[in-house]
């Protein structure tokens, strides 16, 4: 239980540096407590993708991997964000990507900061 609630932790504040860096990712709301609430809904939303839909896909694009020598990841980011931000519409969550391009960048800075921020926060094994 602990280890999901860091890695929701590291994705929320993943996304908020990707939101406040890159003008094609939003999250709006009427107040900042409510896009607190989106940003953490978000997260979890984006973790599920990350867990269910991710090692799908990329056992699916082993053989790009191998020949791109793993730069195929950096789309398979981009579409994991562009699928969250497609399951947040359909959940009524006021978060978008609005392309391609903005969620490649953004996928960069994602995986930087939650990188970051999993050496940062404690873990189960602490």
């Amino acid at each position: 239980m602990k280890n999901f609630v860091v890695k929701t932790i590291a994705n929320a504040a993943a996304l908020a540096v990707a939101i406040w860096l890159l003008k094609g990712i939003t999250l709006s709301g009427e107040n900042t407590a409510r896009k607190v609430v989106t940003l953490f809904l978000v997260a979890l939303v984006f973790g599920a993708v990350n867990f269910i839909v991710k090692p799908v896909v990329k056992l699916l694009s082993f053989p790009l991997f191998i020949l791109t020598l793993g730069l195929i990841t950096l789309v398979i980011n981009a579409l994991m964000l562009l699928l969250t931000s497609w399951l947040a519409d359909r959940l009524d969550l006021a978060f978008h990507v609005g392309g391609f391009w903005p969620a490649l960048v953004g996928g960069v800075i994602i995986s930087v900061v939650a990188w970051a921020m999993h050496m940062i926060l404690p873990d189960e094994n602490d």
